[in-house]
């Protein structure tokens, strides 16, 4: 598994658990940090010891507070398209992940944080969490994904409030709009119910899980048809030994023994 400094790494019986470490600096994320992530997640698919990602920050103050503002601060026309598009493709990359990512947010996940965030599968939020997109109080704009995503995940009305205003919200907010799965007291509570649903996922066929992925990110995608995929992903799910497996166990009064084949 390819390490960044700036992130550390743990399979645990399966579950990679994913931890930015840049804690002085509120794990915010800048270009070793990002090309670390890009580099993990390459290997994750082709992992058969990874089952299931955890993707969290370091310390108690923050998941990750934003991108780093001292490689912002140095941006011009010609390299800012070039920035944003390399975080473009490192979030995508996870956010393609045929095997279940979950981010575990504990304090602040502003900026580029909660749109690595959003780029998760799913969220599972501290009580202390806080979200936000205030890129236009330096004067620019989400360029991570975050008017997409954000738009996608609390619809265009909120989204268009959030990223105008700046301001940040609240976990129990958060998961009221759809931008969070499940909020906790704290952290360690919030780690134990992302293992709880890695775990009942983990017992599931998957290459069912991965075709769940490519079929749920096309509905996003405006030059797909998503029932086409859905009836091509059914398709090649039919035609694994999974399929062979599930069916058979469950006639059969057993629990199944999947194999991802």
């Amino acid at each position: 598994m390819a390490e960044s400094n700036n992130i550390l790494s743990e399979n645990k019986d399966g579950i990679l658990y994913l931890t930015i470490n840049r804690e002085s600096k509120l794990n915010a994320i800048n270009h070793e940090t990002l090309e670390g992530i890009k580099n993990i997640f390459d290997e994750v698919n082709d992992n058969k010891s990874i089952k299931a990602v955890i993707l969290t920050g370091a310390g108690d103050k923050a998941f990750v507070a934003g991108a780093d503002i001292s490689e912002i601060a140095q941006l011009n026309e010609l390299n800012a398209r070039k920035f944003s598009e390399n975080g473009q493709e490192v979030y995508d990359i996870i956010e393609s992940c045929h095997k279940p990512v979950i981010a575990v947010v504990n304090g602040f996940a502003l900026g580029g944080g909660c749109e690595l965030a959003m780029a998760c599968h799913m969220r599972i939020a501290s009580a202390n969490a806080k979200f936000g997109q205030p890129e236009v109080n330096l004067g620019i704009i989400p360029g991570y994904g975050g008017t997409q995503r954000l738009t996608f995940l609390v619809g265009r009305s909120k989204a268009n409030e959030l990223l105008m205003t700046g301001e940040m919200i609240g976990a129990e907010e958060a998961k009221s709009l759809g931008l969070v799965n499940h909020v906790t007291s704290n952290k360690e509570e919030a780690l134990h119910k992302a293992e709880e649903i890695l775990r009942k996922i983990m017992t599931k066929a998957p290459l069912a899980i991965g075709m769940i992925v490519d079929c749920v990110n096309s509905v996003y995608t405006n030059d797909e048809n998503g029932y086409q995929i859905e009836a091509n992903s059914f398709a090649r799910c039919v035609k694994s030994e999974d399929y062979s497996e599930g069916t058979t166990a469950f006639l059969e009064k057993r629990k199944p023994n999947f194999k991802g084949e």
